[in-house]
């Protein structure tokens, strides 16, 4: 049973990457808790809900459902949710079960952390993108019209239960996108691992067990340790932002309605790559295993009708920007990246014109 500790000055909890984990979520509830408050969306509750229900029979729960997708995610979801806490008799005892993808984790995490001023949450991630990314590290919000995740809070979790079998009832495409997440952690520090996302593509995509759960394990390991070193992206953190400036610009521009996260990330990563080709830093075997890599996954939505200046605007007012600079997480070989702001805007225009084509 691979876990991996995070440790943060807010809490320290453990990632556990374990098959079976979901019956195991009433040993991380705190001791007399109050109500426990699932948040789901009812596609995974129909999936899942019965092996969780099982799992804290024995304490008093109540499910919330809530809608789902990037639309859905917003500060009016979240009061509705808290509403629905306060007449079930929620109070500072109680408890929030994120049971969903990284869209109900960020959303719930965030009703976590402003109900009655905080209370506890256990994320439960059913896709492979929540399991390798959203569920760990404590980030939490909802969006603006204006962009992604643009109001929220670090709320670190009581702990990350990863159970891979739950992914078997996947969607083909969900799970593709969360490759590309891995595949991002393999470029950021992870040479070894961006090597098995190389050569082991088709018994990834068949969901072989020991070579799916090694690969989850590598990828939540690197954001455990990245984590425990930089909790709120003083710096180190912002390595896990390759190809996330570039394709939260994307999602924002087409609405959240064209890509899932994953995808985005995807484009993301590929005008990145092209933009650390051009400005130096990576060389052109590399950034040429960078696209061959993520194509083996899959194709993403076409970005016909994307306008690149439209892009370029969005990337202003995207939360990683400071003061004006647009900061970019470069690779600079694989398993190294740079971050780096200044950058000519003609060669940032130039990338993303490129990376639509």
């Amino acid at each position: 049973m691979p876990s991996f500790r995070v440790e943060t000055p807010q809490r320290a909890y453990d990632a556990v990457v374990e098959r079976g984990s979901l019956a195991r979520v009433a040993e991380f509830l705190p001791p007399r808790s109050g109500m426990v408050f699932v948040v789901t969306t009812p596609d995974v509750f129909k999936l899942h809900g019965k092996s969780l229900h099982q799992a804290i029979a024995d304490h008093k729960h109540k499910v919330l459902f809530f809608p789902g997708g990037e639309p859905n995610k917003r500060l009016s979801r979240l009061e509705a949710l808290a509403e629905q806490m306060m007449e079930a008799g929620g109070d500072r005892s109680s408890v929030v079960v994120a049971f969903g993808g990284g869209i109900v984790g960020d959303l719930a995490g965030f009703l976590a952390a402003v109900f009655m001023r905080g209370i506890p949450v256990i994320q439960v991630p059913t896709t492979l993108l929540a399991q390798v990314d959203a569920a760990v590290g404590g980030k939490t919000g909802v969006n603006l019209v204006a962009g992604k995740n643009l109001l929220g809070s670090f709320h670190q979790p009581l702990a990350v239960l990863i159970d891979p079998e739950v992914l078997r009832t996947l969607p083909a495409r969900e799970y593709r996108a969360g490759l590309y997440e891995i595949i991002k952690c393999g470029v950021i520090r992870d040479a070894e691992l961006f090597g098995v996302m190389d050569q082991c593509a088709p018994a990834i995509l068949a969901q072989e067990p020991a070579t799916l759960e090694r690969i989850i394990a590598a990828a939540v390991r690197i954001k455990a340790e990245v984590v425990t070193a930089d909790e709120r992206e003083g710096d180190l953190r912002r390595i896990l932002n390759f190809g996330h400036t570039f394709g939260h610009a994307l999602e924002a521009e087409t609405r959240y309605e064209r890509f899932l996260h994953g995808e985005a990330i995807a484009w993301g990563m590929r005008a990145a790559t092209i933009l650390a080709e051009k400005t130096g830093p990576l060389g052109a075997p590399e950034a040429a295993a960078i696209h061959s890599v993520i194509a083996k996954y899959g194709s993403i939505p076409s970005v016909d009708g994307v306008d690149a200046g439209n892009l370029a605007a969005r990337l202003r007012s995207d939360k990683k920007t400071v003061q004006g600079q647009i900061h970019f997480v470069l690779p600079v070989k694989i398993g190294k990246v740079t971050i780096v702001s200044g950058l000519d805007d003609r060669l940032v225009l130039e990338s993303m014109q490129a990376a639509l084509r």
